[in-house]
């Protein structure tokens, strides 16, 4: 297994996150109900939809391409805040790949990196404050550490998937200091909150992809 990531295993993750946010659009749904306005799982779910029609009717030959294709069709898809702070995500990973057929470990790292870096500009979010950043940040995180220590490709996206899972589970007792979460006030205590819980799809989607258990 070669330690890259080519444009068509990214096609691969977006696809399985697509997958993933229609399997688990009702959780979604319902975590969200707790503490939001209802609709994570079908916003998430309807954007998600867009891009992969989009990705049919064209399939980018290089990294930016295709990242920055999947962030802007976000964008102008999705409601509530996950569109506008999971297309940033894609969109700040595209500008940093460049023209790009493929990755290594490092590459994809930094790309993520400003993809977290985007959604903090975006969204003005900490670490405890009960958001998706929850999840990603310790993601990349991990990726990382586990890159720095000679971790494949394959072993650093795991890692980075299993801290997302930690991160989404932290989440639940946590008191929400962002969006709309927030105006529960203690009551937001005792619920995952949606979008780590997302969140936590796109990793475990991205390791599955790398892995080549697609």
């Amino acid at each position: 297994m070669t330690d890259t990531i080519d444009t068509g295993t990214l096609r691969t993750w977006i696809r399985l996150f697509r997958d993933a946010v229609a399997e688990k659009r009702d959780w979604l749904t319902e975590l969200d109900s707790a503490i939001g306005d209802a609709d994570h799982g079908a916003n998430m779910a309807r954007g998600m939809d867009a891009v992969a029609a989009k990705l049919d009717e064209a399939e980018p030959a290089t990294a930016d391409e295709l990242l920055k294709t999947v962030g802007m069709t976000l964008v102008s898809s999705v409601g509530g805040a996950s569109g506008p702070l999971y297309g940033t995500f894609f969109l700040r990973m595209g500008m940093t790949t460049g023209p790009v057929a493929e990755l290594d470990a490092a590459g994809l790292g930094t790309s993520l990196r400003a993809g977290v870096d985007g959604i903090v500009a975006r969204g003005k979010a900490e670490p405890g404050d009960k958001t998706m950043y929850d999840a990603m940040a310790p993601a990349v995180d991990a990726f990382d550490v586990a890159v720095a220590g000679g971790a494949s490709l394959s072993d650093a996206a795991r890692a980075a998937s299993d801290a997302a899972e930690a991160g989404r589970d932290a989440t639940e007792p946590l008191v929400a200091r962002k969006g709309r979460a927030s105006y529960l006030g203690e009551r937001s205590a005792g619920h995952l909150d949606p979008g780590a819980a997302s969140t936590a799809l796109l990793f475990d989607t991205l390791a599955t992809a790398i892995s080549g258990r697609a």
